[in-house]
């Protein structure tokens, strides 16, 4: 059975995305991946992606937010701020609303701000973590939930909540990740989230793990396989079938998100660093900032190589978090 976001189609009423002239693409488990315009020369991505990417925050802490044009090369511009400074906050959208929670600025540290994508703007408080915690570093989105990952809270977590993105409120609990860890990598395909990487002990316990969940129940991450080398402060970017990890070094990584294996080498960063925010269009994959550099680089996600320059952030950044929409 054909579904779009985990739902059949025929049980769609509205499909105003859809406007007549498409083809649309599905992937191995009837899960709608994209739909092509025959006017255009390539995929329009489904909801969770786009075409402006949004930077946010930064270690020591401040409250910036700043965006870029995917398809396109160049240097960020501001949008606007945040309700708060954070650093290492997990970032994600549905397409058209932003989500950024967590930090490690001042005051508490468990709250959650949205803002609209396409208007460049100052964030509102979208409601509360199930506890404080900080160094989410990502979260998964399938378009209309999103899932936070683990951070750091008096001790190695391995909470993890989710909220629905189009409404208001607090979140609420969903399950444990593999190994208790903060600082992951994150990512998803339309079903499927991925924590990658993390750091398990005070300095220098990181971890190589990789495991995955279903972002429509709420459980356990189970175990999908390893990276080669153990990291932290590591960020993922990618499209419906393949996610890339990159940062802590200049080595890039991927992985088939709907297999479970080890990952793959990709290529390499234009320099080493970690800390990096990411965001993608589904075609390219970027990644921004990290050990206080202003960098900005992409890949073609479908392709493996070396990283090229973008562009730069407005300043140098490290822990920023990224997403992308419309």
């Amino acid at each position: 059975m054909r579904k779009i976001n985990g739902v059949p189609v025929e049980a769609h009423t509205d499909l105003s995305n859809l406007t007549g002239g498409e083809v649309l693409k599905w992937d191995s488990t009837n899960t709608l991946m994209a739909w092509e315009d025959q006017d255009s020369t390539g995929f329009v991505p489904v909801s969770w992606y786009g075409g402006r990417g949004v930077f946010c925050g930064s270690d020591p802490g401040n409250n910036v937010m700043q965006y870029i044009t995917i398809a396109s090369t160049g240097n960020a511009t501001d949008f606007g701020d945040m309700t708060k400074e954070r650093k290492r906050c997990g970032g994600t959208s549905n397409g058209t609303r932003g989500i950024v929670a967590g930090d490690i600025g001042t005051g508490g540290n468990g709250d959650i701000d949205y803002f609209t994508i396409a208007s460049a703007g100052n964030a509102s408080y979208f409601g509360d973590l199930t506890d404080d915690r900080d160094r989410l570093n990502s979260a998964c989105s399938d378009g209309t939930r999103a899932v936070l990952h683990p951070g750091y809270h008096t001790g190695y977590g391995d909470t993890m909540d989710y909220i629905t993105i189009s409404t208001t409120g607090n979140a609420t609990a969903f399950g444990t990740g593999q190994p208790s860890s903060f600082n992951n990598a994150g990512w998803n395909d339309s079903t499927r989230g991925i924590l990658a990487n993390g750091q398990v002990a005070a300095g220098t316990g990181n971890t190589n793990n990789i495991s995955y969940y279903t972002i429509q129940t709420t459980g356990n991450a189970t175990d999908f396989g390893d990276t080669a080398s153990a990291h932290q402060d590591r960020s993922g970017s990618g499209d419906t079938t393949r996610m890339v990890i990159s940062g802590q070094g200049s080595n890039i990584d991927y992985i088939t998100i709907q297999t479970t294996s080890n990952s793959t080498n990709f290529g390499n960063l234009s320099s080493g660093r970690n800390g990096t925010g990411s965001c993608s269009n589904a075609t390219r994959g970027l990644w921004a900032g990290g050990s206080s550099t202003n960098i900005i680089d992409y890949v073609t996600i479908q392709t493996t190589g070396n990283a090229t320059d973008f562009g730069d952030l407005l300043t140098t950044y490290y822990g920023t978090s990224g997403l992308s929409g419309n």
